[in-house]
């Protein structure tokens, strides 16, 4: 061996030896090993493919050289091209010229250009025996150094490699352990967390564990009034990237004009109104999480530059040409069947795959019937807490509750709670009390679209509105149109009348009333 060569090959691996100490997970350890490799040897291109489990399919995980499109094509089945032989024999192989190698597939397309004769070499990389993945590289000590010499040195950095994988495998098995922990301490304090001992939210609390310490985009389905954003939170609050923002958007909620600006930002000037520059969602949410709630309503223009942010983690302000980069974690929600949509052209299938890393499915109420309970339960006595009351309900108006449907779901289930509250003149809620709002049947679901039917649910939101509304009004005129108080009546804090005064627009009928009072006095 050339005493060159040599001492570059102990540089080589000493260098790599000294990045796994300050490099966080596994994806940037492989960048750097082959970002050393590079600087260091005659390398142009490098993948370190690994396997799937879930899928039995090999993926470029961490690559030297190609685009990140490039990167998306490197998919390959265990018995495809050079990279399934290596994997599948456990051996390595060369090609001495990939432009006579059948089995040398250019998945890729990275090495199309190529006029002259290039070398391409693959080592399995094995974990106790068991091939794991593959290290391919381009030729990497030039033609005065024997293929065997570079297919040893690469075993070598296949072992290294596996090591790698194989203690990531264990930091990930002990942040997800220690993010059970969190969680369990957090049901024991102030923090949020899933009211549910079903099967489902069991299962749903599992995932949550399992993926909160990951960076990977998580997409909720389910439908509305599920808890998406409550999960969302939890994940948020469970990663490392708790100290950090966690930013909600409602894609539905904003004007398809104007989203673009609020998630990406804008510059003085961009548009009549611009007077100075301001950062969107995704800059404000930068190193922590940002909740893309609603994302099947966005539009599709909008869908292209997320997409290309999911990808590069880069983007431009509205009228700027000035790239961007930001570090934000990508929760998303929504009650459509996104797969659907992007069958039918609505929704864009590559976007739709990049959100759908790890879909997590919300039940409905009706999915998890033996929660209802401890959820009323639970709802009644945060919100007598909030309005500083002692209540519960009877055993009736408990049952009466039970054998409701909610098609609102927990959404539903909070609201009316709040509402019982407010309404209720005793320190136990009755069933005359909750049937207005549910009817005469225990379910307010409907098999068949029929008028009446339909009428009454449209009309119950309405009417506990209207109830609420009258009863906030009630009390302001009895204590004078003072809104202190009333709220004290109510069992109330000023925050929370406040809060209902804003929410009923009663802010002008207040000011005019209070006048009014005030001249009767005089």
């Amino acid at each position: 061996m050339n005493p060159d060569t040599r001492d570059l090959k102990l540089h080589v691996l000493s260098s790599i030896c000294e990045i796994i100490a300050h490099l966080p997970d596994l994806e940037n350890i492989l960048l750097e090993v082959l970002r050393i490799m590079s600087d260091n040897l005659s390398m142009k291109r490098a993948t370190v493919t690994l396997l799937d489990r879930k899928t039995g399919m090999l993926f470029i995980t961490a690559s030297h050289g190609l685009t990140p499109e490039e990167m998306r094509r490197g998919v390959y089945r265990l018995d495809e091209g050079v990279t399934g032989r290596i994997f599948q024999t456990g051996k390595p192989y060369a090609v001495p010229d990939i432009r006579k190698e059948p089995l040398f597939l250019n998945k890729t397309q990275s090495r199309t250009l190529e006029k002259q004769h290039l070398t391409f070499i693959g080592v399995p990389i094995t974990l106790q025996g068991i091939p794991i993945g593959v290290l391919n590289v381009d030729r990497l000590f030039g033609d005065h150094v024997s293929t065997q010499e570079d297919i040893e040195f690469l075993q070598v950095v296949a072992v290294l490699i596996a090591q790698f994988v194989s203690l990531n495998e264990q930091f990930q098995n002990l942040r997800a352990e220690n993010a059970s922990l969190r969680y369990k301490v957090s049901k024991g304090t102030d923090g949020p967390y899933i009211v549910g001992r079903s099967s489902a939210m069991q299962e749903v609390q599992r995932q949550i564990q399992r993926v909160a310490p990951t960076k990977a985009t998580v997409l909720l389905q389910g439908e509305s009034g599920t808890g998406k954003t409550l999960i969302g939170r939890i994940i948020h609050d469970l990663s490392e990237r708790k100290k950090f923002p966690f930013i909600k958007v409602n894609c539905a909620s904003i004007p398809e004009n104007l989203l673009e600006s609020e998630l990406f930002g804008f510059e003085k000037g961009a548009f009549t109104g611009a007077m100075a520059a301001k950062p969107g969602k995704f800059e404000e949410a930068d190193n922590g999480s940002i909740f893309l709630d609603e994302i099947g309503e966005l539009p599709l223009g909008l869908q292209a530059k997320l997409l290309r942010f999911i990808q590069e983690k880069e983007f431009e302000r509205l009228g700027s040409n000035k790239t961007r980069r930001v570090d934000v974690r990508i929760l998303a929600a929504t009650n459509k069947d996104l797969e659907a949509l992007s069958n039918q052209g609505a929704f864009r299938p590559d976007l739709f795959y990049r959100l759908n890393v790890f879909p997590i499915h919300t039940p409905a109420l009706r999915e998890r019937k033996e929660d209802i309970e401890g959820l009323l339960i639970h709802f009644l006595r945060k919100v007598s807490r909030e309005y500083n009351r002692e209540i519960h309900f009877s055993i009736d108006a408990l049952e009466l509750l039970k054998a409701h449907d909610w098609p609102g779901n927990v959404r539903e289930m909070e609201n009316l709670i709040e509402r019982l509250v407010i309404l209720s003149e005793q320190d136990r809620i009755q069933p005359e009390l909750i049937e207005p709002f549910l009817g005469s049947r225990p379910s307010t679901r409907t098999d068949s679209p029929s008028a009446s039917g339909t009428a009454q649910a449209v009309d119950k939101p309405a009417l506990l509105r209207e109830m609420e509304k009258r009863e906030i009004i009630a009390a302001l005129g009895r204590n004078g149109w003072v809104q202190a108080r009333a709220a004290k009546e109510l069992g109330l804090s000023q925050r929370q009348m406040g809060y209902k005064i804003s929410k009923f627009d009663l802010d002008a009928m207040v000011s005019v009333q209070r006048v009014r009072s005030r001249k009767n006095k005089s």
